[in-house]
């Protein structure tokens, strides 16, 4: 049995696209997740990571050394202005590669759940650049129209994402107990047992090492090393 990573959290190595966009700009697949907060913490190059919530529209530099991290319902697009590579610590053992992650698609995809998921898929890199440019597509739509303050505009988006995801919602939280929550109980048995003098868990210890998962995956925003201890797969990826 593998010992999850600290905290029930995923980690992925990530080298974000350096394919140019119809804005100028190189980068990644514009998207949100519902369920879970994501950090970065940037190793390598220099870049941004674009984001819209409901108080607009914001750009974050991102530079060795940054270390950035957003809450459920921010959508986030990274751009790569040379280099971009960073560590992404990922809430819940990993669930957004696994899952919790929905592609910023123009209105007319979000509404057909086959037809999102036939545009979601990406074997390689030419499916993932087609899938990158139609979430630009929406993203760039959607966040004029909020800068324009049609609010409306994202709660619609939301409403889309979250129809898109409620079969498979027993499957996250399923993830989320024998991750995350597993963790956080476990610390309180050992809290208790030290309480009581108890140190039968402390020679229990023991040291993990894991390597890549194969060869890179094409993520949502870049070709990514994954290091997840649970299946964390994604048919998005």
């Amino acid at each position: 049995m593998v010992t999850p990573f600290p905290g029930g959290v995923g980690i992925s190595g990530l080298r974000v696209y350096d394919w140019p966009t119809v804005d100028g700009l190189c980068g990644g697949s514009p998207h949100v997740h519902l369920a879970c907060a994501e950090c970065y913490y940037v190793i390598a190059g220099e870049g941004s990571v674009q984001t819209l919530t409901s108080r607009g529209y914001a750009s974050t530099p991102l530079r060795e050394g940054t270390v950035a991290w957003f809450t459920p319902g921010t959508i986030h697009r990274l751009v790569n202005d040379g280099g971009l590579r960073m560590i992404v610590v990922m809430q819940n053992s990993g669930l957004p590669e696994a899952g919790d992650a929905v592609f910023t698609f123009p209105p007319s995809v979000l509404a057909d759940p086959s037809t999102y998921a036939a545009h979601a898929q990406a074997g390689d890199e030419e499916s993932a650049q087609r899938r990158r440019d139609l979430a630009l597509d929406g993203f760039l739509e959607l966040r004029r129209r909020v800068s324009a303050g049609d609010h409306e505009a994202l709660e619609d988006f939301y409403r889309s994402a979250v129809g898109l995801k409620q079969d498979v919602l027993d499957g996250w939280e399923k993830r989320w107990r024998e991750g995350a929550l597993a963790s956080a109980e476990r610390t309180g048995v050992h809290l208790d047992r030290l309480r009581d003098g108890d140190i039968g868990h402390l020679g229990e210890a023991d040291v993990h090492v894991m390597r890549a998962e194969g060869p890179q995956r094409f993520g949502m925003c870049g070709r990514l090393d994954v290091h997840d201890p649970a299946d964390g797969r994604s048919p998005h990826d």
